[in-house]
């Protein structure tokens, strides 16, 4: 049990003396240490639904709270709830912290099926810079959840099919140069598609015969069909490369192609059970009627007020669009995998549609937790859209690779004597480190400026401070002859700065469970920045391996090794390494 759970558990039973039967008494941690530690505002509440005095109510819990040597409470205010954790409670959490292997962080999840739909990029296409954001947020917040007990699948919903395949597979019989393709496949894909593209538009007589190749294609033409999955298998092979590099994996890769031959049924179903019509040829899902104008995602507003805004899933030329093969996945997620959850990882413009998705799985039967996990875009230093010279889209393998390199750079400054292949890995640890860390500190609906400088400062709010935190505090480590076991060490926290590392330690616990309640992690970031800043402030005003006393050495070590530890594994589910050497 954490800390904060067990301050209120204890007010959650004098509360239920009290009034004589059991009520909400949330407890958070306090925004101003000068109040305390810990608050609740559990009496104003109360005290406003029985229209009582507050601060009188609150001085009656407090009468009969026992919080044993957990804290002290007071009132402040209007009738708010103050809790001061002592010393002595805040080394008995820390001690309890260093010998759980989970750090104090419990199982909240478990029983639970989440599938997370994230990355998603499209075949034959390289992954750029607007890849970043999907696919390091998605892999957080599935290494989060799968720490605190869901039962986690990760899927990467490829964009496998579509009207592109019908330039990419003129080209291969036409123009494809085979030495690149196996060099870098990807690169030689997207070159064929933009060449046919571009005679595409300038003679329709080759935009004719694309066409004619993609509805071969979709015939199950046994030429077309090969080279679509080769296609496939080439750009897969690509981009597994660059997920080895992240550090990133899937349990699945089912694409777009996965669910075609599910799409006819399903607009037959829909049409059966009504929840579709036809409008103009085209099959269309409308408005329930059940919800509100301004809540219904199938209802817009025009010049002349409310209109429908139907989902088309099947064209009138018989075509099947992104609707269907999404509500196709969500029928396969909940009855394949039982899914409890869906969680889907793509920027704030789809907004609308997953809306609408999620709206008509819910009339279809198809109960299930949804979210879309909405993220805003990556700007440049120009407050732009960030893209190259050209107006091209930044690849993402270019902006690993500058990443790295300027990290390299960095590190040869810093550190000279780190060369070789020690060196040109730290480099990919701090590079790769810095872009994720630039991703994750933000909120994700904000847009933020890619700042090379700024993303790899070894002061601020970078992964650069914090990986050196680490090293520095591992470094203390090595100077002792011989090993050092914390276990069973007596923390004796007297100074501010001891108690203050303490404090923000055995929050860890506290905080990772409240991230997934708005899916942030941001929120561990900045705690591990807040962690991270606390030890440099303890490190400073409290001498260790120079301690005057055994005991107290001791004690600082613990300290430092629970930091070190809390450190690591914030920034390993953030998908961030740590070297032990910078």
């Amino acid at each position: 049990m954490t800390l904060l759970q067990e301050i209120e558990a204890a007010l959650g039973s004098a509360f239920a003396k009290v009034v004589g039967e059991p009520v909400e008494t949330p407890v958070v941690p306090s925004g101003d240490l000068r109040f305390g530690d810990y608050q609740s505002n559990a009496a104003m509440a109360l005290a406003k639904q029985r229209r009582t005095n507050p601060r009188a109510l609150a001085q009656e819990v407090i009468d009969t709270v026992d919080l044993g040597d957990l804290a002290t409470a007071e009132i402040a205010g209007p009738g708010f709830i103050n809790f001061r954790v002592s010393p002595s409670c805040f080394a008995r959490k820390a001690a309890e912290q260093i010998a759980d292997p989970r750090l104090g962080v419990p199982t909240t999840g478990e029983g639970r099926k989440i599938v997370i739909d994230f990355s998603a990029p499209n075949v034959a296409k390289p992954m750029h810079v607007g890849h970043i954001r999907s696919t390091i947020l998605g892999d957080s917040l599935a290494r989060i959840a799968g720490f605190l007990g869901y039962d986690v699948i990760r899927d990467n919903h490829i964009g496998d099919w579509g009207t592109q395949f019908g330039m990419i597979l003129h080209g291969w019989k036409t123009i494809l140069d085979q030495d690149q393709l196996e060099s870098d496949p990807v690169a030689e894909l997207l070159r064929v598609y933009r060449e046919v593209n571009a005679l595409a538009k300038q003679d329709p007589a080759v935009l004719e015969t694309c066409k004619g190749e993609l509805v071969k294609l979709q015939g199950g033409d046994p030429e077309n069909l090969q080279i679509w999955e080769r296609c496939v298998e080439l750009s897969k092979k690509g981009l597994q490369k660059i997920y080895d590099r992240l550090d990133v994996s899937f349990d699945h890769w089912l694409g777009e192609s996965f669910y075609n031959e599910r799409l006819p049924g399903l607009v037959d179903e829909f049409l059966d059970k009504g929840l579709a019509r036809e409008s103009d040829g085209a099959v269309c899902v409308f408005s329930s009627g059940e919800l509100s104008d301004d809540k219904d995602p199938f209802r817009i507003h025009k010049e002349n007020g409310w209109t429908d805004n139907p989902a088309i899933i099947r064209k009138a030329d018989g075509g099947f669009l992104y609707a269907t093969t999404d509500l196709a996945t969500v029928e396969y997620r909940i009855d394949e995998w039982k899914a409890d959850e869906i969680w889907y990882v793509v920027g704030a413009p789809q907004q609308l549609h997953f809306r609408q998705i999620f709206d008509a799985s819910h009339r279809w039967g198809k109960d299930a937790d949804f979210h879309h996990i909405a993220f805003g875009s990556i700007l440049g230093e120009d407050r732009k859209l960030m893209k190259t010279r050209s107006g091209d889209n930044v690849q993402l393998v270019d902006v690993l690779d500058e990443a790295i390199e300027r990290a390299a750079q960095a590190i040869r400054e810093k550190n000279p004597e780190l060369d070789g292949e020690e060196g040109r890995e730290v480099a990919e640890i701090v590079g790769i480190g810095a872009v994720k860390f630039a991703e994750l500190s933000q909120h994700r609906l904000t847009d933020y400026v890619f700042s090379w400088d700024r993303m790899l400062a070894l002061q601020g709010d970078t992964a650069p401070y914090l990986q050196y935190s680490y090293v520095r505090i591992r470094s203390i480590f090595r100077k002792l002859d011989g090993a050092f076991d914390p276990a069973g060490v007596d923390l004796l926290l007297e100074a501010d700065e001891e108690v203050h590392l303490a404090r923000l330690a055995i929050r860890y616990g506290e905080l990772l469970p409240t991230i997934l309640e708005d899916h942030r992690p941001n929120l561990l970031a900045n705690y591990l920045l807040e962690l991270a800043r606390a030890f440099h402030s303890f490190f400073e005003a409290c001498p260790v391996l120079k301690a005057e006393e055994i005991s107290v050495r001791d004690s600082r070590l613990a300290l430092c090794e629970l930091t070190s530890r809390v450190l690591s594994h914030g920034l390993g589910l953030l998908g961030i390494r740590c070297p032990e050497r910078m």
